[in-house]
């Protein structure tokens, strides 16, 4: 056999004898894979719930914002035992609504997490008009055996307090 005959036996045929179309042919199907699964993870994320730290996180930061509210909220016809006769002799009537709210550190080894709340607070006098301030509030809440619980409360400093402190510190 001549050396011209097996180099004409051994060329490819078809489709392999064009390296462009064999190429696009390569990319068209690994797209084809790709769409696919990206589909199907879609699908699978869709119709997941959400992810168990998700859940917790949701559930501390509803319970930290109920405390502040809770914690806020005063009212003479509800008085507490310790504060009932202080809050029936002023007849005053304080409201909290939480306006927004974010952990700032959640760590559920330690049973710990910080929180971030911005308050609407109402104080409606005996004899007066309502008087409304917002402030943001800084917490701390720690896991009982009953919850997650408010176990410290501070106020946010702002303006000149802040700028005033920070600069203190340097």
């Amino acid at each position: 056999m001549s050396s011209e005959s097996m180099t004409a036996n051994q060329a490819p045929r078809g489709w392999l004898a064009q390296p462009l179309i064999a190429t696009a042919l390569v990319l068209a199907i690994l797209a084809a894979l790709f769409a696919a699964w990206s589909g199907w993870s879609w699908y699978r994320a869709s119709t997941a719930g959400p992810p168990p730290d998700a859940q917790l996180r949701d559930q501390v930061l509803q319970a930290g914002e109920q405390a502040v509210q809770n914690f806020n909220t005063l009212d003479y016809r509800k008085g507490r035992a310790q504060f009932e006769s202080q809050i029936q002799q002023t007849k005053t009537i304080t409201t909290a609504r939480v306006l927004d709210g974010a952990l700032t550190a959640l760590n559920p080894r330690a049973g710990t997490a910080s929180i971030l709340v911005a308050v609407q607070i109402t104080v409606t006098p005996a004899n007066g008009s309502p008087v409304t301030k917002q402030s943001r509030l800084v917490g701390t809440l720690a896991k009982t055996a009953s919850g997650w619980k408010l176990s410290q409360l501070g106020q946010v400093p702002v303006g000149a307090a802040a700028s005033a402190k920070g600069s203190s510190g340097g």
